[in-house]
C-alpha cells in the first residue's frame, strides 16, 4: 500500500473533521463571494440586484464544470494512491490540470459569443439584460483561470491535502473582498464600474488562486509534471478522467439550472421577487456550508479506501457522514428560520424584496438536511467511478420533481409553489441518494477497482 494512501488508515471520524473542517473554511470564503457582490450590487439598485439574480444561477452552473474537474481528478488520482499506483497518479494529475485549461477556454469562447442570446432564454430583457452584459464579457474572459485552479485543487484534494486546498479558496476570496468596494464602488478618486467592477473583482481573485494553487501543487507530493505523460497511454487517461468529470459538470451544473429556472418563472411576477430568491439562495448556500465541505472531503476518504478495497471504511464513512448531514441540516434551517427578517434586511431596504425572501426562507429551509445527504451521496458516487448514478439522480430531482412542481402548482400558490419545488426536490432527492449509496456499498464489485493505466 502506498504511503500517500493516509486515509486509508486511521480513525474514519478523525479523517472526516480533518477532512472538512478545512473545506468548511474554504466553502465559506468561496460563497461569501456571493454575499459581498450582493451587497455591493445591491447598493446600486433594484435593477442591478435583478441582473445579479439571473447572472448566479448561470455562474454557479459554469463554475460546476470546475467541480467536475476537480471531482474527476480527484476521483482518479485518490483511486490510484490507494492502490498504490504512484505513477499512474502523477500522471491523472497532470491530464486533470491540462484537461481543466482547455476546457475553460472552450467555454470563454462561447459565453463571448452567446450570453446575450442565453439570458434572453432566461427571460430577462431591457435594462436588466444590458447590466447582464456587463458583468458577463469580463468573467467569461477571465474563467479558464477559475477551471486550471479546480484542476489543481482535484490533485490536492486526492491525496487529502485538504488544508492547501482551503489556502487556495481563501486567497480568492480575500482578493475579491478587497477589491469589490474599490471595483464597484470606486475609491481614492477612483469613480468605479459598477456591476462590471464585480466581475473584475472575480478575475483579479482568480490570478491570486492561480499562483498559490500552483505553488502548493508543486510543493506536495505529486507536482504538476507534464513530462509524466511521456509515453503514457494519454488517451485512456484522459478517458479515466472524463468518465467522472462530464458526468460531475452535469450533476454539479443541474440545480444552478433548475434555479434559473426557478427564476423565469419568478420574473412575472416582478424584480422584487427576483431579488428576494437571489437573496435567499445566497443565504441558504451559506448555511449550508458545512455540508458543501462534507460533500468536497467524503471523496478522498472514499475514494482511497475503495482504491485499497476497504470497503467496510467506505461504508462507515458514510454513515458518519449522513448522521453529521441530519443533524446540522435540522439546527441551520432552525436558526435562519427564525432570523429570517434580520438576514433579509442586511442586503435590501426594499420592503418587497425583503418579504419575498422571508417567505423563501420560510419554506425552503426545511429542505436542508436532505440536501447534505444527497450531495454527499453524489460526492461518493463519483468517488467510486458512480459519477452516472450521481447524475442521473440529479437530472431526476430537477426535471421528475422541481419543475413540474413549480408548474403545477404555481398557477394556484404563485410564488409559493417555487419556494415548496425546491423543498419537495431536496427532500425526495435526499431519500432516494441514501438508498442508492446503501446498494452500491453493500452490493461492491467482487473483482475490486478497476485497474487501467494511464
Amino acid at each position: 500500500m502506498s504511503e500517500r494512501a493516509r486515509l486509508t488508515r486511521g480513525s474514519i471520524a478523525r479523517h472526516l473533521v480533518e477532512q472538512t473542517a478545512p473545506l468548511i473554511i474554504g466553502v465559506t470564503a468561496m460563497m461569501s463571494i456571493g454575499l459581498v457582490d450582493a451587497y455591493f450590487i445591491g447598493r446600486l439598485g433594484a435593477t442591478e440586484l435583478a441582473a445579479m439574480s439571473f447572472v448566479f444561477p448561470v455562474t454557479a452552473a459554469l463554475t460546476s464544470l470546475g467541480v467536475g474537474v476537480m471531482a474527476g481528478t480527484s476521483s482518479v488520482v485518490s483511486r490510484a494512491i490507494g492502490a498504490g499506483e504512484d505513477d499512474r497518479a502523477s500522471r491523472c494529475a497532470a491530464l486533470g490540470i491540462l484537461l481543466g485549461l482547455v476546457t475553460g477556454i472552450v467555454v470563454a469562447g462561447a459565453l463571448v459569443l452567446f450570453h446575450d442570446q442565453l439570458f434572453t432564454l432566461l427571460r430577462a430583457d431591457g435594462a436588466i439584460l444590458r447590466q447582464i452584459g456587463l458583468y458577463m464579457l469580463p468573467y467569461a474572459l477571465g474563467f479558464p483561470l477559475l477551471l486550471t485552479i479546480t484542476g489543481m485543487n482535484g490533485v490536492l484534494r486526492a491525496q487529502g491535502a485538504a488544508r492547501r486546498s482551503t489556502m487556495v479558496s481563501l486567497s480568492f476570496a480575500l482578493a475579491n473582498w478587497v477589491l469589490d468596494p474599490i471595483l464597484i464602488d470606486g475609491a481614492f478618486g477612483f469613480a468605479g464600474f459598477g456591476i462590471a467592477g464585480a466581475a473584475y473583482a472575480t478575475i483579479g481573485g482568480w490570478l491570486l488562486g492561480l499562483g498559490v494553487a500552483w505553488w502548493n501543487v508543486q510543493r506536495g507530493e505529486i507536482p504538476f509534471q507534464p513530462s509524466a505523460l511521456r509515453g503514457a497511454h494519454v488517451a485512456r487517461g484522459i478517458k479515466d478522467v472524463l468518465r467522472v468529470a462530464v458526468p460531475a459538470s452535469f450533476t454539479n451544473s443541474i440545480n444552478p439550472v433548475g434555479l434559473a429556472v426557478m427564476t423565469g418563472f419568478l420574473a412575472s411576477a416582478g424584480d422584487a421577487a427576483v431579488g428576494g430568491f437571489g437573496v435567499g439562495g445566497r443565504l441558504q448556500t451559506m448555511a449550508v456550508v458545512p455540508l458543501l465541505g462534507l460533500s468536497g472531503s467524503i471523496g478522498a476518504i472514499v475514494g482511497q479506501n475503495w482504491g485499497a478495497q476497504r470497503y467496510d471504511r467506505a461504508r462507515l464513512a458514510m454513515v458518519q457522514a449522513g448522521g453529521f448531514c441530519v443533524v446540522y441540516g435540522l439546527l441551520a434551517a432552525t436558526v435562519l428560520y427564525f432570523a429570517r427578517g434580520w438576514f433579509a434586511e442586511l442586503f435590501s431596504d426594499d420592503a418587497a424584496t425583503v418579504a419575498a425572501t422571508m417567505r423563501y426562507l420560510e419554506i425552503s429551509v426545511w429542505g436542508y438536511a436532505a440536501y447534505g445527504l444527497f450531495i454527499m451521496g453524489n460526492g461518493s458516487f463519483n468517488a467510486i467511478d458512480h459519477a452516472s448514478t450521481a447524475l442521473s439522480l440529479s437530472l431526476a430531482r430537477v426535471l421528475l420533481v422541481m419543475v413540474p412542481f413549480a408548474l403545477v402548482f404555481q398557477p394556484m400558490w404563485g410564488a409559493d409553489a417555487v419556494y415548496g419545488a425546491e423543498l419537495a426536490a431536496n427532500l425526495i432527492g435526499g431519500a432516494v441518494s441514501m438508498l442508492m449509496a446503501w446498494y452500491f456499498l453493500h452490493h461492491r464489485r467482487k473483482d475490486g477497482p478497476a485497474a487501467s493505466a494511464a
